[in-house]
């Protein structure tokens, strides 16, 4: 174990991977698209409000609060009605914490504009009443993007949101 590459000499492998593990960035944070992997919501996408990575008091271990589309919008075409259009392109939120054992991250991460940090608090998901508030919130603004997408670089619609927007297929 002569060289790790970063010009350092490590003796033991387990000195080796303890350097390495210590040097990695963190990937998980506010504004991620993630797939929870387990319970109710396996298989349903979310966007991470906030990451706990250390753990908290109440939860010891890596967890973060995110808030996903249990239900998403379905397909809509020109000659659908107004009020079939209003129904069909109508999301079904949910706000909870997930470890990160539960959940997987992908490339995707949206724009700052959707302001993922706001979506959720703390003191919302102490009460039930709080966590309604709060999907009520994020029911209206994920509806709102995904019916006008926001712009990337480009001018296309942001790639990020229409992942989050269909439906995973598995």
């Amino acid at each position: 174990f002569g060289s790790s590459g970063c010009g350092t000499r490590f003796s033991h492998p387990t000195v080796l991977l303890t350097h390495l593990v210590s040097n990695m960035g963190k990937f998980i944070k506010s504004g991620r698209v993630i797939v929870v992997l387990q319970g109710r919501f396996a298989g349903k996408k979310a966007i991470v409000v906030k990451a706990f990575d250390d753990g908290s008091r109440s939860r010891p271990f890596g967890h973060c609060l995110v808030a996903g589309v249990d239900k998403a919008p379905l397909k809509v075409t020109k000659t659908m009605s107004k009020k079939k259009i209003a129904k069909r392109t109508r999301v079904k939120p949910f706000v909870r914490y997930v470890n990160y054992n539960h959940m997987m991250p992908t490339r995707y991460q949206v724009p700052s504009e959707i302001g993922a940090q706001s979506l959720a608090t703390d003191q919302q998901m102490d009460t039930s009443d709080g966590r309604i508030e709060a999907k009520k919130l994020i029911k209206k603004l994920l509806q709102e993007k995904f019916v006008t997408p926001p712009a990337d670089k480009s001018g296309k619609p942001s790639k990020d949101v229409l992942y989050l927007r269909k439906k995973l297929r598995f």
